[in-house]
């Protein structure tokens, strides 16, 4: 304990006494003694500043940069650099009417009225106290062939659904829809099997389906009963527009077909076979849309029937039920690029 103290009174500089000339001596943290230890009261220190740190400089990757689009790749002109100098639809029955075309657009409603009227769509009748009637709107398209020539001109009357009220005029919407991986697959067995293909369009396909819930519409524009301006369309099947006009299709077509032994796929619910001996067939229930992205509220469904055997006999079956046409299969929808249709 005596060694420890001496020590430490030996090693600590004399704070008494004159200095020698020259410089001054340095204390034990190295520094002029005349120099202070330790910042000014003044100074602020820096571990107390608040101040943000400088941002890190920004890192940049030195990999060499590739393409998004390959050099192989083709683009084609869209549907509406196509359309280009084509006559534009109307958009109202006001337009219609007083458009260039006006007789063809008359006679393409009176037909879509008239294919109503064969499918009892409505019944004109009083509006009960507290319904809410659903409006309804003209959609003109002009179709087009191949060529770019006028084929006909179509008119299509559909249901204002956005003015519908969940629970009171709709009650589900769901409709299933095959799978593009599902079709594929279809496709593929045409190919391995050599199997007969073909595409049945369902027209006025919405008009198959049977309402459960009561909805009245107004009358179509231009084709009001004159002396019941006040009465309303009852609706007893499911026009297009409807939030349930898809759902109720799919389940009188499931409906239907389920009578004649087909059964359907547990996996996709679109997709429905039938096995009688060595003879098969495969029916797909798909969706194929007919207009632009935004514009139609509308699209076609198709069924493509895969067959070995009586393909014909079912064809006579659903064309009983539905009325369709029989056309070559249209499948870009699916990315198949090749069919294989055996004679």
């Amino acid at each position: 304990m005596q060694r420890r103290i001496t020590s430490h009174v030996e090693t600590e500089p004399h704070s008494s006494g004159p200095q020698p000339d020259g410089d001054p001596e340095p204390n034990n943290n190295g520094n002029p003694e005349g120099e202070e230890n330790h910042q000014s009261d003044n100074e602020e220190d820096p571990r107390n500043n608040d101040a943000p740190p400088p941002p890190s400089p920004v890192r940049r990757s030195h990999r060499e940069r590739r393409k998004a689009i390959s050099d192989d790749y083709i683009t084609y002109m869209s549907e509406d650099v196509d359309d280009i100098g084509k006559v534009e639809d109307p958009t109202s029955y006001k337009e219609a009417i007083k458009s260039l075309n006006s007789s063809k657009w008359q006679i393409a409603m009176e037909d879509e009225l008239k294919s109503m009227g064969s499918n009892d769509v409505w019944d004109l009748v009083e509006v009960p106290n507290g319904a809410k009637r659903v409006g309804c709107k003209w959609i003109y398209k002009t179709k087009y062939d191949p060529k770019g020539n006028i084929e006909r001109f179509k008119a299509r009357l559909v249901a204002k659904g956005f003015t519908q009220r969940e629970g009171i005029d709709y009650k589900e919407t769901f409709s299933p829809v095959s799978s593009k991986d599902s079709f594929r697959i279809v496709m593929a067995l045409v190919a391995h099997f050599d199997l007969e293909l073909h595409q049945m369009d369902v027209k006025t396909v919405f008009l198959n389906g049977d309402l459960d819930e009561d909805v009245y519409m107004t009358q179509p524009e231009g084709f009001v009963v004159e002396g019941k301006e006040h009465l309303a369309c009852r609706l007893k099947k499911s026009i297009y527009g409807l939030k349930q006009a898809s759902r109720q299709w799919y389940l009188k077509f499931d409906k239907i077909i389920r009578i004649f032994g087909f059964t359907e796929n547990v996996k996709d619910n679109c997709i429905y076979v039938k096995f009688k001996g060595s003879r098969f067939t495969i029916l797909v229930l798909s969706r194929i849309s007919n207009g632009k992205a935004g514009t139609s509220p509308c699209c076609s469904r198709a069924v493509q029937v895969a067959a070995r055997g009586d393909q014909e006999d079912l064809q006579i079956v659903i064309d009983h039920k539905f009325v369709i046409n029989t056309s070559t299969p249209s499948l870009p929808h699916a990315g198949v690029d090749g069919i294989v249709n055996a004679p």
